[in-house]
């Protein structure tokens, strides 16, 4: 793809841009903005050297450049997570080469900024998720892989958004009337900015908590740089209510697990509007498996479908595939009952590595789970059909789990399963007329069903019910 390079220098001021064989020339705007377009350039694990001129004064040289795959790697704290607390990914660190990372410092800003403080280094990055990915990357296509990691724990979707989107998210727009109406708020935000670091855990926790001003700090300084997409791994923060904007805890303030799936959506589309790019492709990390149930539905337990779960997260994030350009990594089948931080890392990375070199590398490669394509009503039965199923199986040999039908009271009831080639047949004997079925559709999900290639089916549930 083209490679934007850009800057700032005195109004008028005659740019250079050099790099390998090419030269590109440019003025300063009037305001002293000025950008260049390098033609795309070959893969390359060769160093070499960038020089910008500005006139007279001395060059400007950028030393050991590569050229490879760009993503930024972004979300909450299991993006955030650490390399130590993933064993598995941790033992990768000898192995990784041709693999580099920028990381953003934590900071905030009220309004947008240009510049960040971090630097490009000639080494993986700290993040489980962001090092399994790169390494699983790298190893397949054997290109260099860039990474700019821009995370922060416990940040909500509304942390990361432009103030704009106020225009086209009308709780957002909610949001940022109340956060500009308080000046207690903004007068602590200024005044933990303007005191030492590191700062205290209560002032870390109270500013990565709010809206918008992670955007500007963390995000708008890296447009419009080039890079295939971004892997967004982020939700818990959403996961507290059904529907949204609850008053109590004030960082509750969010979408919710029902409004997440537009706001998710139109996040994309602005996000691609500001880097310029229609194919900015976004690879989104399902929630995995995780039981916390909300007050506000039955309590029926991590494997019931009727509890108001993380279920309802997963099927927002999902929503992302409505849009071009888009992945969802299944991890359904990952996670823990009880740690919202779980160290299976690793398999988050290699789906994501499947799905960037199928979707936006066009290599011939299965890349996803088995997908719920129709089902059909036979009598007392009901057949699910699936993409993706070449192969399928469970991954321990016995009947498929995971399954819950009803008919039309929608009370659920466990389903007996068996495989019939690259179909599920369901049925329960408390259960004369099935209609509904509901899969993997849970909190934490006991689930066995896979394609050849490994990957868990995808959750989905065919009835209409809105809580």
């Amino acid at each position: 793809m083209p490679v934007p390079i850009w800057g700032r220098a005195a109004p008028g001021s005659p740019i250079s841009v050099e790099f390998g064989d090419q030269k590109m020339q440019t003025r300063a705007d009037a305001s002293g903005e000025w950008r260049v377009h390098l033609e795309p350039i070959p893969a390359t694990s060769d160093p070499r050297d960038m020089i910008l001129r500005n006139g007279n004064e001395p060059e400007i040289r950028f030393r050991n450049i590569v050229v490879g795959e760009v993503w930024i790697c972004s979300g909450q704290s299991n993006m955030q997570m650490r390399v130590k607390f993933a064993p598995e990914v941790d033992a990768l660190r000898p192995s990784v080469e041709n693999v580099r990372s920028f990381e953003v410092k934590n900071t905030v800003a009220v309004a947008e900024k240009n510049d960040c403080r971090g630097k490009w280094v000639t080494q993986a990055p700290d993040s489980a998720v962001a090092l399994a990915f790169a390494y699983c990357l790298e190893e397949a296509i054997d290109v260099p892989i860039g990474i700019i990691l821009t995370s922060w724990g416990s940040s909500s979707i509304e942390a990361w958004m432009p103030r704009d989107m106020t225009d086209t998210v009308p709780h957002f727009k909610t949001i940022m009337e109340e956060f500009d109406a308080d000046t207690g708020t903004l007068e602590r935000i200024q005044s933990i900015l303007d005191g030492p670091r590191p700062w205290p855990k209560r002032d870390d926790i109270f500013l990565r908590r709010q809206p918008n001003i992670l955007y500007n700090a963390m995000m708008h300084p890296l447009v419009p740089y080039a890079c295939r997409g971004l892997v967004w791994y982020q939700g818990e923060r959403n996961t507290q209510s059904m529907q949204g904007m609850l008053d109590e805890p004030w960082y509750a303030r969010n979408s919710g697990m029902l409004k997440y799936g537009p706001t998710l959506k139109a996040w994309i589309r602005r996000y691609r509007q500001e880097w310029g790019r229609a194919d900015l492709h976004f690879m989104v990390v399902m929630l995995p498996g995780y039981f916390k149930p909300l007050e506000s539905g039955p309590q029926l337990g991590a494997e019931h479908p009727a509890t108001h779960s993380w279920a309802w997260m997963r099927e927002a994030q999902l929503k992302a595939l409505e849009l071009p350009h888009t992945s969802v990594v299944n991890t359904i089948d990952l996670g823990d009952l009880r740690n919202i931080h779980p160290k299976d890392k690793l398999p988050v990375g290699r789906r994501l590595a499947l799905l960037a070199r199928r979707d936006t590398l066009d290599e011939a490669v299965e890349a996803e789970g088995p997908e719920m394509q129709a089902v059909e009503v036979k009598e007392d039965r009901l057949l699910v059909h699936f993409d993706h199923a070449k192969g399928l199986t469970t991954t321990d040999a016995g009947p498929p789990t995971g399954f819950w039908i009803a008919d039309e009271s929608r009370v659920w009831v466990p389903a007996e399963a068996e495989l019939d080639g690259e179909t599920v047949v369901l049925h329960s004997d408390e259960i004369q007329i099935p209609r509904y079925v509901r899969y993997a559709f849970a909190g934490k999900p006991e689930v066995n069903l896979v394609n050849g290639a490994g990957l868990p089916a995808y959750p989905f549930r065919t009835d209409d019910f809105k809580p």
